[in-house]
Protein backbone atom coordinates (compact mmCIF):
# COMPACT_ATOMS: atom_id res chain seq x y z
CA UNK A 1 0.00 0.00 0.00
CA UNK A 2 1.35 3.49 -1.29
CA UNK A 3 0.16 6.18 0.98
CA UNK A 4 0.58 10.12 -0.97
CA UNK A 5 -0.87 13.36 0.26
CA UNK A 6 -2.55 15.56 -1.91
CA UNK A 7 -3.95 19.09 -1.01
CA UNK A 8 -3.97 17.56 2.89
CA UNK A 9 -5.95 14.25 1.06
CA UNK A 10 -4.52 10.69 1.10
CA UNK A 11 -4.38 8.89 -1.91
CA UNK A 12 -4.31 5.27 -1.77
CA UNK A 13 -3.15 3.09 -3.94
CA UNK A 14 -2.84 -0.77 -3.82
CA UNK A 15 -1.92 -3.73 -5.88
CA UNK A 16 -3.98 -5.65 -3.07
CA UNK A 17 -7.33 -5.38 -1.83
CA UNK A 18 -7.49 -3.65 1.95
CA UNK A 19 -10.79 -2.77 2.60
CA UNK A 20 -12.85 -5.83 3.19
CA UNK A 21 -14.55 -5.56 5.93
CA UNK A 22 -15.14 -3.32 9.25
CA UNK A 23 -12.73 -4.00 10.84
CA UNK A 24 -9.51 -3.58 7.84
CA UNK A 25 -11.69 -0.09 7.11
CA UNK A 26 -10.87 0.82 10.81
CA UNK A 27 -7.54 -0.01 10.70
CA UNK A 28 -7.53 1.96 7.66
CA UNK A 29 -8.35 5.15 8.71
CA UNK A 30 -5.81 4.61 11.96
CA UNK A 31 -3.09 4.02 8.98
CA UNK A 32 -3.53 7.03 7.32
CA UNK A 33 -4.38 9.26 10.64
CA UNK A 34 -1.00 8.23 11.78
CA UNK A 35 1.44 7.83 8.78
CA UNK A 36 -0.49 11.01 6.74
CA UNK A 37 -2.22 13.15 9.35
CA UNK A 38 -5.19 12.61 6.72
CA UNK A 39 -8.76 12.65 7.66
CA UNK A 40 -9.86 12.88 4.23
CA UNK A 41 -9.18 9.65 1.94
CA UNK A 42 -9.08 8.59 -1.93
CA UNK A 43 -8.63 4.99 -2.51
CA UNK A 44 -8.83 3.34 -5.22
CA UNK A 45 -12.07 0.90 -6.21
CA UNK A 46 -9.29 -1.77 -6.75
CA UNK A 47 -8.26 -2.14 -3.23
CA UNK A 48 -12.12 -2.53 -1.99
CA UNK A 49 -13.76 -5.55 -1.85
CA UNK A 50 -16.05 -6.57 -4.57
CA UNK A 51 -18.40 -7.80 -1.95
CA UNK A 52 -18.77 -4.48 -0.81
CA UNK A 53 -20.79 -3.08 -3.89
CA UNK A 54 -23.35 -6.40 -3.34
CA UNK A 55 -25.34 -4.39 -1.07
CA UNK A 56 -27.16 -6.85 0.24
CA UNK A 57 -23.73 -8.21 2.14
CA UNK A 58 -24.55 -5.10 4.71
CA UNK A 59 -20.87 -4.70 4.52
CA UNK A 60 -20.94 -0.80 2.44
CA UNK A 61 -23.15 0.20 4.89
CA UNK A 62 -21.23 -0.96 8.29
CA UNK A 63 -18.08 0.21 6.69
CA UNK A 64 -19.36 3.91 5.45
CA UNK A 65 -21.14 4.23 8.74
CA UNK A 66 -17.80 4.01 10.35
CA UNK A 67 -16.27 6.72 8.38
CA UNK A 68 -19.29 8.99 9.24
CA UNK A 69 -18.91 7.98 12.77
CA UNK A 70 -14.93 8.92 13.00
CA UNK A 71 -15.05 11.90 10.36
CA UNK A 72 -13.50 10.88 8.03
CA UNK A 73 -14.31 11.96 4.36
CA UNK A 74 -14.18 9.01 1.71
CA UNK A 75 -13.76 8.72 -2.17
CA UNK A 76 -13.53 5.39 -4.15
CA UNK A 77 -11.93 5.87 -7.47
CA UNK A 78 -13.58 3.51 -10.12
CA UNK A 79 -15.57 2.37 -12.66
CA UNK A 80 -19.08 1.58 -11.44
CA UNK A 81 -20.60 1.27 -14.67
CA UNK A 82 -19.92 -2.65 -14.59
CA UNK A 83 -22.88 -2.77 -12.02
CA UNK A 84 -26.05 -3.51 -13.08
CA UNK A 85 -27.62 -2.78 -9.21
CA UNK A 86 -30.44 -0.31 -9.02
CA UNK A 87 -29.91 -0.20 -5.75
CA UNK A 88 -26.08 0.21 -5.91
CA UNK A 89 -26.67 3.02 -8.31
CA UNK A 90 -29.62 5.14 -6.05
CA UNK A 91 -26.82 3.86 -3.39
CA UNK A 92 -24.02 5.70 -4.96
CA UNK A 93 -26.20 8.73 -6.30
CA UNK A 94 -27.13 9.27 -2.76
CA UNK A 95 -23.74 9.22 -1.48
CA UNK A 96 -22.77 11.66 -4.09
CA UNK A 97 -25.08 14.46 -2.69
CA UNK A 98 -23.74 14.54 0.71
CA UNK A 99 -20.60 15.43 2.08
CA UNK A 100 -18.25 12.74 3.61
CA UNK A 101 -18.88 9.55 1.34
CA UNK A 102 -17.91 10.03 -2.64
CA UNK A 103 -18.04 7.66 -5.53
CA UNK A 104 -15.77 8.97 -8.57
CA UNK A 105 -14.10 8.32 -11.77
CA UNK A 106 -10.69 9.42 -11.26
CA UNK A 107 -8.42 10.86 -8.31
CA UNK A 108 -8.74 14.51 -9.97
CA UNK A 109 -12.60 14.29 -8.98
CA UNK A 110 -11.67 12.68 -5.66
CA UNK A 111 -9.12 15.13 -4.88
CA UNK A 112 -12.00 18.26 -5.53
CA UNK A 113 -15.12 16.76 -4.30
CA UNK A 114 -12.98 16.10 -0.46
CA UNK A 115 -11.10 19.11 -0.76
CA UNK A 116 -14.23 20.70 -1.17
CA UNK A 117 -15.99 19.13 1.75
CA UNK A 118 -12.61 19.71 3.82
CA UNK A 119 -14.07 23.57 5.08
CA UNK A 120 -17.49 21.79 6.68
CA UNK A 121 -18.40 21.11 10.37
CA UNK A 122 -16.60 17.51 10.97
Amino acid sequence: MEIKVNNGIAVIQSDEIIITDTQSALDLMATVRYEAGCDSIAIYKTAVSEKFFDLSSGIAGDILQKFVNYRVKLAIIGDYSVYTSNSLKDFIRESNKGSHIFFVENEDEAIAKLAYCKGETR
